[in-house]
């Protein structure tokens, strides 16, 4: 498992740092991830969810320490998260690594986080769910669309963001 972490930070760094100057010192990367696995199962567990807040199960808060393992060493300046705990916990082990306090943001509301990630200084990491994290690629400016699964917690999305152009989009899987 270390290796392929290795492997995954080793790749992740190559493409947004190094990749035929990729990303410059003015360009901006943002990190987009779905809040990882959530205590109920959520709907893909067949069955009724015990709560709209779930907190993350066992394999969630291992998923978010990989997370923050993964982009420790990126450079993240800020941290948005929505209302919901599952975004909360996903972001914790990032943001006390980096000692960033996590800023919260309607999940219904793409445009508006959409504005405050543009206007965020540095690279940012945003933590969303399967049915918003689409929405907010959209509004930043990514033309694929994308869509993702009940079951998909393992998607990484990295947007290198010009002052001027088209983003750049790479998805990973972590």
């Amino acid at each position: 498992m270390t290796l392929k972490r290795t492997a995954v930070a080793a790749l992740l760094a190559w493409c947004v740092f190094g990749f035929s100057g990729l990303a410059t010192a003015a360009d901006q990367v943002i990190f987009v991830v779905r809040h990882a696995e959530r205590a109920d199962g959520g709907a893909a567990a067949g069955g009724m969810m015990a709560s709209s807040d779930p907190p993350l199960s066992a394999a969630g808060i291992e998923r978010a320490r990989r997370l923050a393992a993964l982009l420790v060493s990126a450079d993240v300046r800020s941290i948005f998260i929505t209302e919901f705990a599952r975004t909360r916990q996903t972001a914790a082990p990032l943001a006390e690594a980096a000692q960033i306090t996590a800023t919260a943001v309607s999940a219904k509301d793409a445009a508006a986080l959409s504005r405050q990630v543009r206007a965020a200084p540095g690279n940012v990491l945003v933590i969303g769910h399967s049915n918003t994290v689409p929405e907010l690629l959209k509004q930043l400016g990514v033309k694929t669309p994308i869509t993702i699964a009940d079951n998909e917690y393992d998607n990484l999305f990295v947007i290198v963001r010009p002052d001027a152009g088209e983003p750049t989009l790479i998805r990973l899987r972590y």
